[in-house]
């Protein structure tokens, strides 16, 4: 075990498709774990949606590096014995089907346990284990409408709720996964039994909201913004993101866009005020930042202290001399995909060309070495293929 590999001979079982469980289980293996992702026979649903890369696709990429695929039928009997052999000396399982599926299949929290009692095992799902909605159906931006994410994500323009356009509940939901399971694994040290860990989308887009959701439901409703001027801004060449966070700050402001009228301004003298004329004091600084190319004013309001920044694209990030130096993305040559840009995890060791932990796996790619090391012969394997209990390398 080190810092960089703390997981170093756990072994998750990773049931889960799409992206938030995939998510957590790709943590895993990035610490060092052999996670074994079980998928259907015709593939985790993620590696159909996106731009495809033979059996690869944007998501399969960045959520299933550094595990092992094997492709099962669960619904045979075969299948399922090869399932409860791989669980039997896991120190993690994953599912994500819903509420009451994983049971009906055999593979429920108490099977589990009885047959590996220090089992750690996490259902992740859109709205949880029980509740009116726990078996609807649920995406990431189902979960941005229902959360509220949506309503505090207006457009400055048409005042319509928005979806984020990225998918930040799987992602943190993932990551609460991922810090839920961590959290167990250090406290079976001591513990004699596994446990089971319910993790939802819904729980996830809350937890991420809590300042927000507190905001609403002490004011009734939208409450005081905490900055007196924030939003993005057309420059000559390209928009800013701005952020006057108080009112020392907005003195600064005015300053450096060379406007001290207004200071005197009462409707815009105090938070409070200019809160309220929100939308006035945005178009008159909207009038002023146009007029001057984003570098003019970068300038300006850096050496005045104002938090801004120029509006990227992916490119523009991937393409900034900071991102190189701040080695925040590895290019990788994937098999199959050519190369690729990985951003890197904080806290993990970056993987390099040819490290395994860089690379997803093929559909079934390590179908016949999993069954291999569980004792099945290749006879064996040959017939669990032919019977289309498997699917993968041969």
């Amino acid at each position: 075990m080190t810092y960089e590999a703390p997981f170093t001979d756990l072994r998750v079982i990773d049931l889960t498709q799409g992206l938030a469980g995939p998510e957590a289980a790709m943590l895993l293996a990035q610490y060092g774990a052999e996670v074994i992702k079980v998928e259907p026979l015709g593939g985790d649903w993620s590696r159909n949606q996106g731009e495809q890369f033979g059996d690869f696709t944007d998501k399969t990429v960045a959520n299933n590096r550094g595990k092992k695929s094997i492709a099962l039928d669960l619904k045979s009997d075969q299948g399922k014995d090869i399932l409860r052999r791989l669980v039997k000396d896991a120190d993690v399982f994953l599912e994500a089907f819903r509420p009451g599926v994983i049971k009906r299949l055999g593979f429920g929290y108490d099977a589990m346990a009885a047959l590996n009692p220090g089992l750690i095992y996490l259902s992740i799902s859109g709205f949880g284990q029980v509740g009116p909605l726990s078996e609807r159906p649920a995406t990431d931006s189902v979960l941005q409408a229902f959360s509220g994410l949506m309503q505090v994500n207006k457009g400055s323009v048409d005042g319509l709720p928005n979806r984020v356009g990225t998918w930040p509940i799987d992602m943190i939901s993932g990551l609460y996964a991922f810090q839920a399971i961590s959290t167990a694994l250090y406290a079976r040290k001591t513990e004699s039994q596994g446990r089971y860990i319910d993790c939802s989308l819904m729980q996830s887009a809350a937890a991420i909201q809590a300042i927000r959701i507190i905001e609403f439901s002490k004011a009734g409703g939208e409450g005081l913004a905490s900055q007196s001027l924030v939003g993005t801004f057309k420059t000559q060449d390209g928009w800013m993101n701005l952020s006057v966070m108080n009112d020392e700050v907005w003195r600064k402001f005015c300053g450096a866009i060379e406007r001290p009228d207004l200071l005197t301004d009462p409707r815009f003298a105090v938070r409070k005020d200019r809160y309220a004329n929100d939308v006035l004091i945005k178009e008159i600084v909207q009038g002023i930042l146009e007029t001057q190319p984003f570098d003019h004013w970068s300038g300006r309001l850096t050496n005045a202290g104002i938090l801004h920044e120029r509006v990227n694209d992916y490119l523009d990030f991937l393409e900034h001399p900071h991102t190189a130096a701040a080695n925040a993305v590895q290019w990788i040559d994937h098999p199959g995909i050519g190369c690729v840009p990985i951003p890197n995890i904080p806290g993990v060791e970056p993987a390099m060309d040819g490290d395994a932990r860089a690379q997803a796996p093929h559909l079934g790619q390590q179908t016949d070495e999993i069954l291999s090391v569980l004792g099945y012969e290749p006879e064996e394997v040959e017939a669990l293929r032919e019977a289309n209990v498997i699917t993968g390398k041969g």
